[in-house]
């Protein structure tokens, strides 16, 4: 009796243990989420760049004959210059000499007019005169261009590489700057080429002035795109009368391109790959999580407008898991809770 009720004691305990592991088999193992609606809304476009001013015009002081020596500076680095003010004399010996050829061809040429009023000299040798004091002009006015060099416009000296008594072998003189206009070169995005207008309005904001923004106008459109970075540059000029702006700040520009409708989500619901910049999110389709690759178009508060990548599927009403992503995994069963 009692060895029976042993037995008896066993065979229940397996039968025990035998549901117990069915129970445990059948316990739901899949990941629980909670989802989101995904929505349009309408995202202003703007568009982003950093760029470094440059002067509106730069222009290097050099005389285009070289080996007359430098007799007197008359300006030095962030000195402010004057259209046609003097910035350089060259040793005038050149000049000197040249002028007394010309005198003397010019007499020689008025003698040969006389001689050819009474056709007294052929025409061959009345052409060789006259061209003779046409060059010797033309050398006279390159000898004064090169022997007094004056400021091209109003601006600024901005780099100074010579000293008074030097020998001129080409190297610029000076480097002067024209500033009352700035201009900076951003590189924009090909899918932006037609909505990028001559004349289109800007504005930047610089670090330097923290409290004040800038107003500027698109000046030039490349007409290419540039096949390796699929760019187009663009020129934006300020206006900068006030000389507020330098060659060399660095400067945000925006540009300000309407709206577009665009996928919204919480930035949270994005998740980024490890030691990359790659981004994703996961939706639920038919109770599995689908991994999704996004590009972040623009951040506003705790929202993100996203876009997919090329190839890929995200559209308004998909279901956005925003709750138990980070242990989703691409092709994984979901059940969706409240």
């Amino acid at each position: 009796m009692k060895k029976n009720l042993i037995y008896s004691t066993l065979a229940a305990m397996v039968l025990f243990a035998s549901c117990t592991s069915k129970e445990e088999k059948t316990e739901d193992t899949r990941n629980k989420v909670r989802v989101t609606t995904i929505q349009k809304q309408q995202v202003s476009k703007d568009l982003t760049y950093n760029a470094n001013l440059e002067a509106n015009e730069t222009v290097a002081v050099s005389p285009t004959l070289q080996g007359a020596r430098i007799k007197k500076l008359y300006v030095e680095v962030g000195d402010r210059i004057v259209k046609g003010q003097k910035l350089v004399d060259l040793d005038p010996n050149n000049l000197k000499q040249t002028e007394l050829q010309l005198a003397n061809l010019e007499t020689e040429y008025n003698r040969a007019l006389k001689l050819k009023e009474t056709e007294s000299i052929s025409q061959q040798s009345f052409d060789q005169i006259e061209t003779q004091y046409k060059v010797m002009k033309t050398a006279i006015a390159t000898l004064l261009e090169n022997t007094t060099m004056v400021a091209p416009f109003n601006g600024y000296v901005t780099a100074r590489n010579m000293d008074e008594g030097e020998l001129y072998m080409g190297s610029p003189i000076y480097t002067v700057q024209q500033i009352s206009t700035v201009k900076a070169k951003v590189n924009v995005a090909e899918q932006y080429y037609t909505l990028i207008k001559k004349g289109m309005k800007v504005q930047m904001s610089s670090d330097v002035y923290s409290d004040r923004t800038f107003d500027g106008v698109v000046s030039i459109i490349s007409p290419s795109i540039d096949v390796k970075s699929r760019t187009f540059e663009v020129e934006i000029t300020f206006d900068n009368k006030d000389e507020a702006l330098r060659p060399g700040m660095y400067g945000t520009i925006y540009f300000s391109l309407g709206s577009e409708s665009r996928i919204v989500v919480p930035s949270i619901a994005v998740l980024k790959v490890q030691g990359s910049n790659e981004r994703y999110l996961f939706v639920e389709r038919d109770n599995k999580s689908v991994r999704v690759g996004v590009k972040v178009v623009k951040r506003f508060e705790d929202m993100v407008a996203v876009e997919p990548y090329a190839g890929l599927s995200l559209n308004e009403g998909d279901k956005l898991i925003s709750v138990g992503q980070a242990n989703c995994v691409d092709g994984g069963e979901v059940i969706v809770v409240e």
